[in-house]
């Protein structure tokens, strides 16, 4: 899902939500103008339709402002972070988000302020390549809001997000495991790719991590292991190159592939695939 869709989403959600009948509201520039409530509301949701996002935040922040007690300041506070996500100032939005579930925690809209700080992590998240300490965070905040509200859409779409957030930190643990198989340093190696088969079991890394596994573990003199894992890549992704490549590095040394029950390796696989 693209970073525009995904703000599709938040947007339809608040507008069903929070949306209220336009009309005008204008204050002048440097100077206190007390508004009614529900004009500087519209006027922020006005800035906010024309894509003045700045300006949005700004008339949201000035609901709770004037009108602090008002049941507008508690939506406003949601709609404030959410024109800060718009703005691309993740922080300020989780910060405000966190700061109306401390207020509100049971207001219906808390769904949407777990989800909203869900997504500011989430779009954050880097190539597996850098730091995964975003994707973690953004993966803890997606399976907070698919415990908390299982039946609601925000937890069916965090749900589908978390799937890239498990490839991505997959994809950090192979990274690391190649860089020490390049280096010959096979033990952390297997560290690694062992990692992958235990924590990431249905993320695309698996096959390689398999096949590195087979290579590791002849590096290492296990070749029983390294036919295990040949074995298991072999049953569970007979047509994949990696289990070619698995294949042909065995026949190398006159061994074939054969499954032991009992590896670690079998055990992990078989509870899930």
């Amino acid at each position: 899902m693209t970073k525009n869709t995904s703000k599709l989403r938040l947007s339809i959600g608040l507008a069903l939500a929070l949306s209220l009948s336009a009309c005008g509201g204008a204050t002048v520039e440097g100077e206190y103008i007390e508004r009614p409530v529900e004009t500087i509301y519209n006027s922020a949701h006005q800035e906010l339709a024309l894509g003045n996002f700045i300006r949005a935040t700004e008339e949201f922040d000035e609901v709770e402002r004037q009108h602090p007690y008002s049941l507008w300041a508690r939506r406003a506070m949601v709609m404030g972070a959410y024109t800060y996500y718009l703005q691309n100032k993740y922080d300020e939005a989780i910060g405000t988000a966190r700061r109306f579930l401390a207020l509100y925690p049971g207001n219906k809209q808390a769904p949407y302020a777990y989800y909203l700080i869900a997504m500011s992590h989430y779009e954050r998240i880097s190539d597996v390549s850098r730091d995964q300490r975003t994707t973690e965070l953004a993966q803890f905040a997606l399976q907070e809001v698919v415990r908390r509200y299982p039946d609601s859409d925000y937890a069916r779409d965090a749900q589908l997000k978390l799937d890239l957030t498990q490839d991505n930190l997959a994809g950090k643990e192979m990274a690391v495991g190649r860089f020490y198989l390049n280096r010959r340093e096979y033990a952390a190696a297997a560290g690694r790719f062992r990692n992958v088969i235990e924590r990431y079991l249905r993320t695309s890394h698996v096959p390689e991590a398999l096949h590195r596994l087979t290579e590791v573990y002849l590096s290492l003199g296990i070749p029983a292991e390294a036919q295990n894992a040949a074995a298991v890549l072999g049953y569970n992704y007979p047509n994949s190159d990696w289990y070619r490549d698995s294949y042909a590095i065995l026949r190398q040394r006159d061994l074939t592939p054969v499954k032991d029950q009992k590896s670690w390796i079998s055990r992990a696989i078989d509870k899930v695939l």
